[in-house]
Order: structure tokens, then sequence, then C-alpha cells
């Protein structure tokens, strides 16, 4: 994995994100190009100002002055286009490397197991895709072009200077050593401080999104002043970090002033002694304190250069950590078709963290076209099973069988096309209610979804809304009810045809007049297919073929309702607690 180094170049991450601008290698070298041109044309204008002065105004030449002031424009005018040409293309080398990497780096966290999203804060993946992948982006549109052009400028410039006078070229130059001794100790200071801003946004990110998400948690327990003081405590180590670099603004660029003032000094009084002894013509010694200007401005501007390039580095390190972090599902798999509905667990054991087992001895078997239900008290289990029929996570012993094959041997797409699962916290994406049921799948169109409606009994009340199915539910689906937004997810999961069908909790967060149409929803659902209900509600498993009771990660019992009550065990005494109170 790429680290960062004590270079401000770290090759090894320089040459990845040049990796990605080799499609645009055309774009590239004319950058470059245009980049060398100016560095080359741009000591041109004060050399052509002292041969004015020393040949056309020393010799009352007027019209030898008119020409190569108009010699002056034109090189002024195609250096502007020069110099937009260059700043365009390198900005949209940027943007283009940019959109290819945050795409890459956008399916490369989609494809991860939940397992790892279970330890990573979501803000701090939202910090990696946009704001650390825009100074990547920056590399190129002000960052190693113009820290080349800038340093090819300086070299042409003192090259120059030394054709002219030698002499006066090293005396103007005395207060570089020190100048340089400065950049150094700027770039350092400049790095750590970099360094910490990002972690710093990183957090803040990660903060805000986690507390706009959950703020009715916040607001429900009052707890809205302490939360501002964490938010504040946060906010004040990201000023602290910016502050950093601040200093180093403030300290670094006061000393570039002031050298550049003693440069200029030391030149104007070296170099009236050198006219009035004949050694420096005057047009020389114009030149020269333009190109003094010259040397000095691009050392200004080398260190924002720089930063842009410390930023950019840190940037596209924490980027390709990301990108190096294997998290993927061992997907080996090839069988795609074929599946009909019998679900099989042999002896699963299973733990989120080593030896920590949530399942412990697992098996039962589900028969094509039957319901079976799983109830027990939270955390017995439950819910990990069908974790692990959707290769969510990845059991650690025993088998799971889809009509006799290793689930291990589907192709993950097929086998999760196959598998739909309603949650009991359904996700609604701010979009319409169509887009929402069809997930923009090209192969259901507006008509199956309305079908789809009518055969979960769901129609009514979308027909009813503003706009109907193209009516907007917004973020989380936040302008619907808690039973509406489930007869959704039953809508999605029809339309999709899955041959198993997984419902996860889907009516205990719902009122009795919703958990009515809901349980129509589900016995349309549910007919003709393989189906696993997950319930607190014992209400709505009494019609499952079997029901499974889990107990701290092991099947205590099972059988049909009737079957359990006459057990008189754990069933019934669930039972017996939500319905003879």
């Amino acid at each position: 994995m790429a680290q960062l180094t004590g270079n401000t170049f770290d090759r090894r991450l320089l040459s990845r994100v040049f990796g990605y601008a080799a499609p645009y290698m055309r774009q590239f070298y004319l950058a470059l190009f245009l980049t060398i041109f100016l560095a080359v044309l741009g000591v041109l204008r004060p050399w052509l100002i002292g041969v004015a002065v020393d040949t056309y105004i020393a010799g009352s030449d007027a019209q030898g002055l008119l020409y190569i002031m108009l010699i002056v424009v034109v090189v002024l005018v195609v250096e502007a286009i020069s110099q937009f040409y260059q700043t365009y293309f390198s900005n949209w080398l940027g943007q283009s490397v940019t959109i290819d990497l945050r795409s890459k780096l956008f399916n490369h966290i989609s494809s991860f197991r939940l397992k790892y999203f279970d330890k990573t804060a979501i803000g701090t993946l939202v910090t990696r895709c946009i704001s650390d992948i825009e100074t990547i982006a920056e590399i190129f549109s002000q960052g190693l072009l113009n820290v080349l052009g800038e340093l090819l400028k300086l070299v042409v410039v003192i090259a120059v200077m030394f054709v002219i006078s030698w002499k006066l070229t090293l005396y103007s130059l005395t207060p570089i050593p020190i100048l340089v001794f400065a950049m150094i100790a700027f770039k350092n200071s400049i790095k750590r401080s970099f360094q910490q801003v990002r972690t710093e946004v990183a957090r803040l990110n990660a903060f805000v999104q986690e507390h706009i998400v959950g703020m009715s948690v916040v607001q429900v327990f009052n707890r809205e002043a302490k939360e501002e003081e964490r938010f504040r405590a946060i906010n004040r180590s990201h000023r602290k970090a910016h502050i950093r670099s601040v200093w180093a603004y403030s300290v670094f660029f006061p000393v570039v002033e002031i050298l550049s003032a003693v440069s200029l000094a030391v030149l104007v009084w070296w170099g009236v002694g050198g006219v009035l002894k004949a050694e420096v013509t005057q047009g020389e010694l114009l030149a020269f304190i333009f190109y003094i200007f010259m040397i000095f401005r691009p050392i200004r501007q080398l260190a924002d250069r720089f930063n842009v390039l410390q930023m950019g580095i840190v940037g596209s390190d924490r980027v390709f950590k990301v990108l190096d972090t294997n998290e993927h599902l061992q997907d080996a798999g090839t069988l795609a078709s074929g599946i009909k509905g019998r679900i099989e667990f042999r002896n699963v054991w299973f733990a989120y963290n080593e030896e920590e087992w949530v399942l412990k001895d697992i098996s039962f078997v589900v028969y094509e076209g039957d319901t079976v239900a799983f109830v027990g008290a939270t955390g017995a289990g439950k819910s990990s099973v069908i974790n692990l029929l959707n290769r969510f996570y990845e059991f650690q012993k025993g088998e799971i069988l889809i009509d006799g094959v290793d689930i291990r041997d589907y192709d993950v797409d097929y086998l999760r096309g196959q598998v739909a699962v309603v949650l009991q916290d359904v996700f609604l994406f701010s979009d319409s209610i169509e887009r929402n049921i069809s997930l923009q799948n090209p192969l259901i169109d507006r008509e199956t979804v309305e079908k789809a409606a009518q055969a979960v009994g769901a129609a009514s009340f979308i027909e009813r809304l503003p706009g109907s199915y193209d009516f907007d539910v917004k973020e989380r689906g936040g302008m619907l009810s808690v039973g509406q937004r489930q007869l959704i997810s039953f809508i999605r999961a029809y339309v999709y045809n899955p041959k198993i069908l997984v419902l996860d909790e889907a009516t205990s967060s719902v009122d009795t007049e919703s958990e009515e149409l809901i349980q129509q929803a589900i016995d349309a659902l549910t007919e003709n297919r393989t189906s696993i209900v997950i319930a607190h509600r014992l209400s709505t498993v009494q019609k499952a073929k079997r029901i499974i009771v889990m107990d701290k990660g092991r099947i205590t019992e099972q059988g049909s309702h009737n079957e359990l009550l006459q057990m008189d065990g754990a069933y019934k005494k669930l039972f017996d607690l939500q319905f003879k109170s």
C-alpha cells in the first residue's frame, strides 16, 4: 500500500494518480507543452523592454520603439491565449481524472461486505469520495504542471540573467539561500497541518452525517446541548488545524516579501554603480528589475503549488487506502440459473467476531413454496439467518444449500436477485415512488409497477397522493408514514419476482390498520413462493407452515402454531404474554 513519505513528490502515489490520466494523455501533453512554452515566452518581455531602452529610446528612434512595442503587445496576446488553453486543458484533465477515480471508488465501496460498514463511519467514506478526490483533481489543475512551469521559468530567467550579466545576477540572488531554507521549513510545516486538516474534515463529516440522520433520537432524549458541545469541540480541533497552516503562510509570505525587497535593493545599489561605470546598461538594469519580480513571484506561487500538491498527496493516500482495502465477498460461484426455492441449513455456526458465536449448530429445511417463520427474543440470531442466506456475511462452519447446491457455488448477483428482503427499517431514496419501486431497472416499466401495486393492495393510497406514482417521497421516504413505506417495500419485492422472499420484522413498527393492509400484502407476496418470516408479533406468523423458535443462537422448538402450543414450551410462553394479557 502506498504511504506518505517525507518527500512532497511521493513517486508511488503520483505514479498511481497519473495512471488515471492515461486515457487523456493527449490533453496532458498539450497542457505540458503550453506550460513549457509559457515559461520560455515569459522572459521575452523584460528583454524586449531592455532592448527598447538601450537601442530605441537612447537612440531617439521613435519608429523602432513603435515596432518593438508592437512586438511586446503580440507577445502579451500570445501569452494570454496560451495561458487560457493551458489553464483549460489542465483543469479539464483534473476533472476527467476525478470522475473516473470517484466512480471507481464508489463502485469499490459498494461491493464491500456489510461487515466493513459496521466498523467504518459513513461520513468518513463520504469525505473520501467527495473532498479527498477533489484535492487529487487539483494535482493536475493547480499542482504538478504549474510547479513544473514555475521551476522552468525560474531556470530560464536565471539563465538569461547570467547571459546578460553574471555579476549583477550573483548580487541579485544573494538572499536566495535564506529563501530556500524558509521554503523547506514552510513545506514541512504545511504538510503536517494539512494531514491534520484532512483528519478533522473526516471527523466533522462523520459527526454531522451521523447526527443529522439520528436527529430524532437527539431531540427525543433532549441531547441538543450536549451534542452541540461535542460538535464545538470537533470544530475547534478543525479550526486549530487550519490555523497551523495559516500561521505558516503568515510567516512565509512576509519573509518572501522582505527577501524580495533586499534583492531589489542590492540590485539597484550595485546596478546603478555598474551603469555609472558603464559595466551595465540602463536597459539591462531595468530588465533585471523585471526579472527579480519574475523570480520571487514564482517562488511565492511555488509555495502555494506545493501546498496543493501536499493536499493532493494526502488526499490520494487516503483514497488509495480505501481502494486497497480488500473487504470484498469472495465470489467464486458460477451458477446463474435454476433456483427454485428449497433452503437447507446444515450445522451452521456463525460469528460476527471470531468465536463469539451468534448462530450455534443451526439446522433446518424450508421446502419449495413453503412459508417458515422464525420467532424469539431480540438477539436470538433470527436476522443473522437471512444475512447468511443473502451472503451479506460468511458463516464459519456448516453448509447452506439452495436446491441442494452450496450457496457459494451460485453467482452472488444471481443469488441476491432471487432472494428479496423486506426489512423493518425501509430505506427509500429521495425520488418518485415509481423509481423507488423499480430502482431504475430498465426491465421494470410503469405498467409493471402499477400491476404490482394492485396485487399487493397498495394502489389506492398511491393514487391518492399528489402526482400518484410520480410523488417525490423525499429523503428516506420522509413524506410517507411507516406503513406506507413498508407497502412500497413490498411492491419493490413483488416486481422483482424473487424465488425466495424474506420478511424481517415487516409489521413490528406499524399501527393495526396498516398491519391489516400489510398482512394482505404478505399473503400476496408469499403465495407460491418460498418465504421466511421473522416477527415478534405472533399474529403475523400463525399461518406459517412451520415456526422455528430460537434462543441464544440455537433452535429450541419447531412445528406448526398448534403443535407448538401443545408443547407448552417457549413459544407457548411468548403466545401467552402477547395474547392472554
